[in-house]
């Protein structure tokens, strides 16, 4: 039976093999699209599934994908595409940046970049769609200046993780909340507690690092606060608690009404723009399903379970547990490159020590939203820093961006520390 429990994980081992091996041979660990180890390990998933029949195999495994918390999640990141979509297509993103830069001396540039960061990645949900909108802004502000170009994408690089680990409308809050079960306004609350402190001090570093010896008049020739409105509304929404559709739905319908107001598209780019945005998730909808079915026949066969009991030997307390579910996640990010897609595939597990060793569901959600956040901000080879080097266009390697990045590594630290130093719950 032991044995059966350890092969249940074979179809992990067959995504990693699939996943890593091109990239370790191309050195571009970009260089196979993700969904394709993924299709690899669901089709050896099934073939493992119980059943002697194909169609109790397949039923198995649709079983898992049409898993409710599934669904809703899928959902949400459809409607979450179309905000963002039809958001940056009225010019929302531009408006941001130029009202931040408008508004924050130069003196503090830094510490402004990194807070232009934090609300652009809170308000779309995506930290690798801050970093290209924001690296270009980053880089030019550079060269008007003399403040130095690697510190300064640090800083947007640690804003965009800042969002993309608590935006109501990310990729990672959806999957975390939806794995662990918990209400995305009660994962935010905690989850807030654990990274401000990182913030400050970031912000508070920046601020003490001259930005410029030498300053120089940037002009912002248009500001458009309207632009900005649904943002604001949306985070305003989401952060009453507000149910994730409605507020979604209302985010979609006022940044389509200013861009039509506002001449930006017509009613029709406007569907359009929504239809886009809901197919730029086709892949981490197809990812959802596949991890879906995949865990369910990992599940029946005894893997989670062997998982369970593999790390209950060597956790004896909450605080072991509340290590081991940020040591996971990490692990998982770092092989995967995804912070997403490793939230899916540890989800399930995670829920499973959070229930043996009574972690409240908004605290392990935001445990291991915050260690995939972490992680991913750090890797030399994931999404956020490949883009702005290649938006520098050579200039930096990504060894020179990593070394400056602080908000990243604070928040790793007090992770750490909030769970060395949490006292045990009273009975």
């Amino acid at each position: 039976m032991k044995n059966l429990r350890y092969k249940a994980l074979i179809p992990i081992g067959v995504f990693l093999l699939v996943y890593l091996m091109p990239g370790w041979l191309s050195g571009d660990f970009y260089k196979i699209p993700i969904i394709i180890p993924f299709i690899v390990a669901a089709g050896v998933s099934i073939a493992m599934a119980p059943g002697k029949v194909m169609g109790d195999k397949m039923s198995a495994f649709t079983k898992g994908m049409g898993n409710p918390g599934i669904m809703m999640m899928c959902l949400i990141f459809m409607l979450a595409g179309a905000f963002a979509s039809v958001a940056k297509e009225m010019g929302a993103v531009e408006a941001t940046v130029n009202i931040g830069l408008h508004f924050l001396p130069q003196e503090i540039l830094l510490a402004g970049l990194f807070i232009i960061g934090c609300f652009i990645s809170l308000a779309v949900g995506t930290s690798v769609g801050t970093v290209v909108a924001l690296t270009p802004v980053t880089i030019g502000l550079s060269d008007v200046t003399d403040i130095n170009t690697a510190i300064a994408i640090g800083a947007t690089i640690g804003g965009a993780m800042f969002g993309d680990n608590l935006s109501m409308i990310s990729d990672t809050t959806i999957a975390a909340s939806r794995t662990q079960n918990c209400q995305m306004k009660d994962k935010f609350r905690a989850n807030i507690r654990l990274v401000f402190p990182a913030a400050l001090v970031s912000i508070l570093l920046y601020v003490c690092i001259p930005s410029s010896s030498t300053p120089q008049n940037i002009t912002i020739e248009l500001i458009d606060y309207l632009k900005v409105a649904p943002y604001i509304i949306v985070l305003i929404a989401a952060a009453l608690g507000m149910n994730v559709f409605i507020v979604l739905f209302i985010g979609i319908l006022l940044a389509g009404g200013v861009g039509i107001i506002n001449h930006d598209f017509s009613i029709w780019s406007l569907l359009s723009s929504i239809s886009s945005g809901m197919q730029g998730m086709a892949e981490i909808v197809m990812v959802s399903l596949l991890v879906g079915g995949m865990v369910e026949i990992i599940k029946i066969n005894g893997g989670i379970e062997y998982i369970i009991n593999h790390i209950g030997k060597r956790t004896k307390s909450k605080k072991g547990a509340e290590l081991s579910i940020i040591t996971l996640t990490g692990i998982v990010n770092i092989f995967t490159a995804n912070n997403t897609i490793a939230i899916l595939m540890s989800g399930p597990i995670v829920k499973n020590i959070a229930d043996k060793f009574s972690i409240e569901p908004k605290r392990s959600a935001s445990l291991m939203d915050t260690a995939s956040c972490f992680t991913q901000g750090i890797l030399p080879y994931g999404a956020q820093i490949l883009a702005a080097v290649g938006l520098a266009a050579g200039a930096l390697s990504p060894f020179d961006i990593m070394s400056n990045l602080f908000y990243p590594f604070f928040m790793g630290i007090t992770v750490i520390i909030s769970i060395l130093i949490k006292k045990p719950a009273k009975n």
